[in-house]
């Protein structure tokens, strides 16, 4: 996916989850703190997995090819994720480049929900495939990932699993 395929991306996307809206949403100079602190809320193996909300968030603001949102329920933060819109047409897809939910909402579902929300948007768009990386290891997030249909490509991205989700 290229570029200007990002323009194409909703500001804010919502879908009900078992009576809860799981959204995700643009961040702001109101938002952006509360969502950094999330990091904070992950277990000390989890937080060696994922990097942190705000090294993320700057990383996206020097990437011309990333798109980041908050995942919220309500008007409460719950998450983050960053795409990496950039791959090349040797290997059409998206990555998922960050993806974190805070320690005290793991387990209700929203993470699923969020990445459903991005498949949905990534089908619509005309996208085959969705890839992420990982490291095992304790609080690594292989099962969840294998758990949603993603599967190991046999390549190592920086060291990690690289694994892909195909529809």
């Amino acid at each position: 996916m290229n570029r200007t395929a990002a323009v194409g991306y909703e500001e804010r996307v919502t879908e009900s989850d078992a009576g809860s809206a799981v959204e995700l949403r643009k961040l702001c100079a109101d938002t952006v703190y509360e969502v950094c602190k999330l990091s904070t809320t992950l277990s000390a193996e989890q937080r060696n997995m994922v990097a942190d909300n705000g090294i993320s968030i700057a990383e996206a603001h020097f990437s011309e090819t990333a798109w980041f949102r908050g995942i919220y329920v309500g008007d409460e933060p719950v998450g983050f994720l960053m795409l990496d819109l950039g791959m090349d047409s040797e290997e059409p897809g998206v990555s998922l480049w960050r993806f974190m939910i805070a320690g005290p909402h793991q387990g209700k579902g929203y993470g699923r929900r969020a990445l459903e929300i991005v498949v949905e948007q990534l089908r619509a768009r005309g996208t085959t495939r969705f890839y992420t990386s990982y490291r095992v290891g304790p609080g690594s997030p292989e099962g969840f990932y294998r758990a949603l249909g993603f599967e190991p490509t046999g390549e190592l991205v920086d060291d990690e699993i690289e694994a892909v989700l195909r529809w």
